[in-house]
Formats: C-alpha cells, structure tokens, sequence
C-alpha cells in the first residue's frame, strides 16, 4: 500500500494527524466509546480529511487492517494458546518457581526482564510477549501488587532488543539503508540494548510505573472459570520439559534470522533445500505452530484425554478476540496516516533544518514515529531520507551505528494510539487507554531517550 501524494502542506497534514488523535482519545476516554468502533471512525474520518478520494477510504482503511491482522492474529491466536496449555498444566508456574527461586523475590522483575533480553534477540516483540505471558502472570500472582511491576520490564526487554539489534527487521533495513556494519551493529547493539533497557525500562519500572496499580487479569489466557484449578495443581510438568518448549520457536526462529541473514549478506548460497526448509520452519508463524504441536502432544495430554485438549484450546481463542480486533483496528489507523502523506511530508520538511546529522535522524524518526504509529517504518523510512547525508558526510563506522541507534531511539518514543503494539499492551494486561500512556507510552519514551543518549555517546567517541 504505497502512499498517495499528500493532498496539502506538511503543517495542514500535521494539524489533521493531531486533531484525529485528540478526537480519538476524547471518544475513548471521555465518551467511553468502545475502543474498535472509535479507531474504525476516526481512521475513515482522518482519511477524507487528510484528502484521501472517497472512492479509496475504504479499501486503503481495510488493507491496512488486514495487513496488520495478517501479522498478528495468527501470533496471538497460537501463542495464546500455547500460553494455556503452560498455564493449565501448570507449566508457567513451575518456570516461574524456577525463576524466583534463582534470582530471589525482590529480583523477580530483573530476572523477569533478562529472560525476555534473551530471548529477544532472535524472536519479535509481540511473539515474544505472547509466549512470556503465562510466565508474567504466574510470577505476578504469586507476589501480587500491580501487574506492571513484572509485566513491563519484560515487555520493555522485547522492545529494545527488537528496536536496535539486528536481525530485527528495522535495524538490519535501516543499517544496509546508511552503509553501516551488520556485524558490527549487532555487536555494539547488544550492550547497548541492555543498558539502555536497565536505565529505561527496570529502573523507571521500579520508580513509577510499577508503582501503578493495575490489577492481576490473566482472562487472557484463562478466559471463564472452567474448574480447571485441579488440573493446574495436578502433576506439574519437569522444568526441562517445559523451558523446552519455551525454548523450541525461539531455536527456530534464530535459525532462521542466522540463515536470511547469511544468505543476504551472500555468505551462502542463494538456493538449496536445506537452507530454505530450516528458514521456511523459522518463520514466526510455523515455529510457533511446531510448537504448538509439540506442547499438546507431549504437555497437554499428560492425565487429559484429547478432547480435553481440544476443549482447553479452544477456550484459549475467545479471550484475545477483542484483542486481535482492536489491534487491527490501531493497524488500520496508522495504515491511513501513512498513506495519507502525513509522515513523508513532515520528514521531508524536517530534513532541511540544518540540525546536527545525529540530531537529524532522532527528530525526524520521532516524527514518523508519533505521526503514523509503524517503529520499522520510522526506521526504514529515516535511514533513506539521511542517506544522502550520511554520504556527504562521511561518518566512521563506529558513527554509522550511532546513526542507527538514534534512528531507532526516535522509532521507539511516544508509542501512543496508532500504534498497534499500544494496543496489543493495553488489552494484554488489562489497561484503560490513559493508564496505559501514563506508564507503556512513558517507558518506550525513556527507553528511546536512553538509547538517544548512548547513540550520541558512540558519535562523539566514534
């Protein structure tokens, strides 16, 4: 869905772009319309606003939300209920067990948080963050408090690794776009990642954010009572047995990520069977169906008959219905501000500011970000408008990943209502809209800046 040419200026965009956010905020919160039938208006409004033919309002609003469906329903579809069969075999709670137990209970968070950095590193943010739920509320039940306290330092772990370290999709496009080093951006991102991850995620986490009273509702994952408890407290699994389990979409999944990457990169050969079954099996979808496999036949059916199984899967699906939809839903509103022309006319009329190059590429990736809600589009769109520069230039190697650090800095803040990952947050953990800008929408802002900071750091020893 390419974007149209903007119908007017980069400020009458940018009044439209902020007038349809404030609407859309004004008939969630104070109208307590229903948070689906609101983005749904406000996107086909905003599109006829910013100067979209009516004739394609509706097929560019619902290509969006397909798209955004498309990627996510089937990840949240399986991993919920992969999450079940964790939960109801009292799989989450032996790992969580296992966790506490190492790191102490005051470290839960911690321990919570450098989990989901390890595992970030080959698996997206929303897969991970589906797979690690029944983990999040196994350990938050067993301590209470607010579910935040737990939930974003993971949460938070996903979203950098998956804003700055290859072979995530937005650096590895946005380093290749400026000439930098995959090599040597994976190697300097990784420690960055988890620094700025610490100052911007754990240490705001335990000074506000997990201060922040939401209360434990894993519905999500174990939709209406159905007297399963007995099962939960029955014969729970080994801890091998279920950290494998854990472990096997991640193994495929950075199989695959290794293999594109090499392949890209011409490191192996463009063609062969093997390559392209292993990376076929590691896409996000098939691993975590693999999986799925795996943990019904060898995790769910340990003392419960098929049916059963098939009765628990099931009631896996209802739960995330209003999820996937709203989610779709901030899909398709950030889908017509792109094609709108909204955040190619802002960049374009940031790129000439005259600003420090460093300085350039956080503002105008900020932009992009707040404008149309994609992190991988504000990254892959910032690389190409600062490319030009960066030849001009002339920045060392080192600088080069400093430049695409603060690209993703500016692609990680203010994550607000038209992003899709905003809502995935919101529903998963049972937030209102405003809490979830007071706590999820702060964090990614200090996660961002912190990275900003360490970006600027590497410019100037670079």
């Amino acid at each position: 869905m390419d974007p149209m040419a903007p119908a007017y200026g980069s400020a009458t965009l940018l009044i439209i772009a902020a007038v349809a956010v404030a609407v859309l905020l004004t008939l969630i919160i104070a109208l307590r319309m229903h948070a689906f039938v609101a983005l749904i208006l406000v996107s086909f409004l905003t599109a006829i606003a910013a100067g979209v033919p009516l004739v394609d309002v509706g097929p560019v609003a619902i290509a969006a939300f397909g798209s955004t469906l498309g990627t996510v329903a089937l990840l949240v579809g399986l991993g919920a209920m992969i999450g079940r069969l964790l939960e109801i075999t009292g799989g989450a709670q032996v790992l969580a067990d296992t966790l506490i137990n190492r790191f102490g209970e005051k470290r839960a968070p911690l321990a919570l948080g450098v989990a989901a950095l390890l595992f970030g590193l080959p698996i997206f943010f929303d897969a991970g963050l589906v797979v690690f739920l029944p983990i999040i509320f196994s350990v938050a039940t067993r301590f209470g408090g607010s579910v935040l306290l737990y939930a974003l330092p993971a949460a938070g772990g996903f979203a950098a690794m998956h804003a700055i370290v290859p072979p995530h999709p937005g650096p590895v496009t946005a380093a290749t776009e400026i000439g930098a080093s995959i090599g040597l951006t994976t190697l300097i991102g990784v420690p960055v990642a988890v620094v700025a991850w610490y100052v911007g995620v754990y240490l705001f986490t335990l000074g506000y954010a997990g201060k922040v009273m939401v209360p434990i509702d894993d519905s999500v994952l174990t939709g209406r009572s159905d007297g399963s408890e007995e099962e939960r407290q029955a014969q729970p699994p080994a801890f091998w047995h279920v950290l494998g389990i854990l472990l096997l979409p991640l193994v495929l999944i950075g199989a695959n990520t290794v293999l594109s990457t090499l392949r890209t990169s011409g490191d192996i050969p463009a063609e062969g069977t093997f390559v392209d079954a292993v990376i076929f099996i590691g896409q996000t979808p098939v691993a975590l169906l693999i999986t799925l496999l795996v943990a019904t036949y060898t995790l769910g059916t340990r003392g419960r008959s098929l049916a059963r199984v098939e009765s628990i899967l099931n009631d896996a699906l209802g739960p995330i219905c209003a999820i996937i939809l709203i989610t779709g839903a901030g899909g398709m509103f950030g889908g017509v501000l792109r094609y709108s022309g909204i955040g190619t006319a802002l960049s374009d009329s940031l790129a000439d500011l005259g600003l420090p190059l460093i300085v350039s590429a956080f503002v105008i990736a900020t932009i992009l970000r707040v404008a149309q809600g994609s992190a991988t589009v504000a990254l892959t769109t910032t690389a190409g408008l600062i490319s030009a520069a960066v030849v001009t230039e002339g920045p060392s190697s080192v600088q080069l990943v400093a430049l695409v650090m603060a690209i993703a800095a500016g692609a990680t803040v203010l994550s607000h209502v038209n992003d899709s990952g905003f809502w995935l947050v919101s529903r998963f953990f049972g937030m209102d809209v405003k809490t979830t800008l007071r706590t999820w929408t702060v964090m990614e802002t200090t996660l961002g800046l912190s990275i900003f900071v360490l970006a600027c750091g590497l410019w100037v020893v670079g």
